[in-house]
């Protein structure tokens, strides 16, 4: 399986970004061709510091060649030009081959 791992800093606005992601981001992105899964969530610690990021998503492939041709469909094109729209605080992208220990 191959992941791409989406964390987006702390926006000026967390209710309107959390609306958006909700409504407009995270549906788009589940409809990318190829996609295994896709799960995100909102940031915690265990001692109730502010986390490093503000959310945290999760995007599975059956490998990377699906994943980049994903990236590169309608659905992925539009899911990158969409995050002008609340990610205006920045974010990490990182993606990997999953090793299951």
């Amino acid at each position: 399986m191959f992941r791409i791992t989406i964390a987006y800093n702390h926006p000026e606005n967390p209710d309107a970004f959390l609306a958006h992601y909700r409504s407009v981001h995270a549906p788009l992105t589940a409809t990318m061709p190829g996609i295994s899964s896709f799960e995100w969530g909102v940031s915690q610690t265990l001692d109730g510091s502010t986390p490093a990021h503000f959310v945290v998503g999760n995007l599975n492939f059956p490998s990377k060649d699906e994943a980049i041709a994903a990236l590169g469909s309608p659905e992925g094109k539009a899911g990158g030009e969409d995050m002008a729209n609340f990610a205006g605080a920045g974010f990490v992208m990182d993606m990997h081959e999953v090793e299951v220990a």
